[in-house]
């Protein structure tokens, strides 16, 4: 777990891990081998450790991007798989093990954030423009949607990357979250207002 920075750049070994894709599947073969996995992290294997972490890195450095910032991403990705290791013993089994995952990241940014508790500017990897819209265009709306996204509440901000970005439903998001469903709808109503008029306030014309 010593390789820093973006998982895209850092390292290939993602790409040539079988596993890399377990995160995102359904599949019954790719659940039994997150089965086994997570045995044998619990077990205090290294080897499975590394598998476990080299499988979910690039969710969760994604994930961490878009709720903290790029800078502080690699640092706290670092920090939610030491958590993970530490209460692997927690997960149940009852649920998707990405889920959980989500929730703790989620949960762990959270709390970084409330720790620093000042205002927050970060760089995000989220580009929502159609790509036949000319290049200096969709960087300027690009920078717009990053600082829009930086105004808005942790909790809100959170509700929107999940939901627009990570495409989670929104039964997903309420287990992610640990909240009601409804919940997670008025909450991405709410951020999604709030995303707008942070916009218009930047310059955005609708």
């Amino acid at each position: 777990m010593s390789d820093r920075g973006d998982p895209e750049k850092t390292s290939n070994s993602s790409r040539r891990n079988p596993m890399s894709r377990a995160s995102t599947s359904n599949g019954d073969a790719n659940g039994e081998a997150v089965a086994e996995i997570v045995a044998g992290c619990r077990a205090g294997d290294r080897s499975a450790q590394r598998e476990l972490y080299d499988s979910f890195r690039r969710m969760i450095y994604r994930l961490m991007v878009r709720i903290v910032g790029a800078d502080e991403a690699p640092d706290l990705t670092q920090q939610v798989f030491l958590q993970v290791f530490r209460t692997i013993g927690q997960y149940t089994g009852r649920g998707r093990f990405d889920r959980w995952l989500y929730r703790l990241a989620v949960n762990e940014a959270f709390q970084h954030l409330r720790r620093k508790r000042r205002k927050r500017h970060y760089s995000l990897a989220y580009e929502p423009v159609d790509e036949s819209t000319p290049a200096d265009e969709r960087t300027e709306r690009k920078d717009l949607v990053e600082q829009a996204l930086a105004r808005l509440d942790p909790e809100l901000r959170s509700i929107c990357v999940l939901r627009e970005i990570e495409e989670l439903s929104y039964r997903e998001i309420a287990e992610t979250l640990n909240i009601p469903e409804g919940t997670v709808g008025s909450r991405l109503n709410r951020a999604r207002r709030e995303l707008k008029g942070h916009l218009i306030n930047l310059g955005w014309e609708p």
